[in-house]
């Protein structure tokens, strides 16, 4: 049992030696395209994708009259349920074309949609976010939707309880929320690399030719008595005319 185990040890060092050995014939062109991948990473990143931003408003719903004098647990599962009509509503047709409307935008209402997103922490505040490249355009947007929900949702459900607690600021400095350039590089580097290190085996797989000895006794499994070395090329020339002269003598 300890020789198997000693055994398996050393095959196991051997296979991590061809390993490395591998890994480090191919050592330049492993390097090569991982710097390529991280380049090209970076290049697109920072002057080729556009960047994003984001405004976001907060909305407050208030607990209508009807639900006050339920009991809380009750009171939870309406709120929820609550919240999440509203979260349809703000979304739909009715709400956005208005906003359209008023805003006079380049995108159709279904466009508007998915530039929109809403959530919220708790049964009574949402946050209601958009993203667009142009960031005064996207706070315009966030603050009209509030704008228009707060009052429309009067009309639609019967009901008054929603207010605007925070606008999406429309000055200031402004950060783009996408591309994140260090991040896409340095998934482009890992990609790169992995790319490299798997061509490099691949590379190795389809390679025929033997390198050394040792590869030979493993491949033909029988000692090797004497190695042949290289000739050069001026070498090979003076033999052969040492040997034609020594011949017409």
């Amino acid at each position: 049992m300890m020789g198997m185990g000693v055994g398996g040890n050393m095959e196991e060092e051997i296979n991590l030696s061809e390993l490395f050995q591998i890994l480090r014939k191919r050592l330049a062109l492993i390097i090569a395209i991982t710097f390529t991948a991280t380049a090209i990473g970076a290049i697109v990143s920072y002057y080729y994708l556009t960047p994003s931003y984001q405004a976001s408003t907060t909305i407050l719903v208030n607990e209508s009259k009807n639900n006050q004098n339920i009991v809380s647990s009750e009171a939870t599962v309406t709120n929820e349920t609550v919240m999440a009509t509203y979260y349809k509503i703000i979304k739909s047709e009715a709400i956005l074309s208005i906003v359209n409307e008023k805003l006079v935008t380049p995108f159709t209402t279904r466009q508007l949609k998915g530039m929109i997103t809403v959530g919220g922490e708790d049964d009574q505040v949402m946050t209601l976010s958009v993203e667009d490249t142009d960031p005064v355009r996207a706070a315009k947007i966030a603050n009209m939707t509030a704008s228009v929900f707060e009052n429309e949702i009067v009309k639609i459900m019967n009901v008054d309880n929603v207010s605007i607690l925070d606008k999406a600021p429309e000055k200031g400095d402004f950060y783009p929320v996408s591309p994140k350039p260090l991040l896409n590089t340095a998934i482009a580097t890992v990609v790169g690399l992995m790319v490299a290190v798997g061509l490099a085996f691949l590379l190795a797989y389809l390679d025929n030719t033997i390198d050394s000895e040792q590869e030979m006794e493993k491949i033909l499994n029988i000692p090797v008595l004497g190695v042949v070395s290289a000739i050069d090329e001026p070498k090979q020339k003076l033999f052969g005319k040492v040997k034609g002269e020594s011949l017409r003598v």
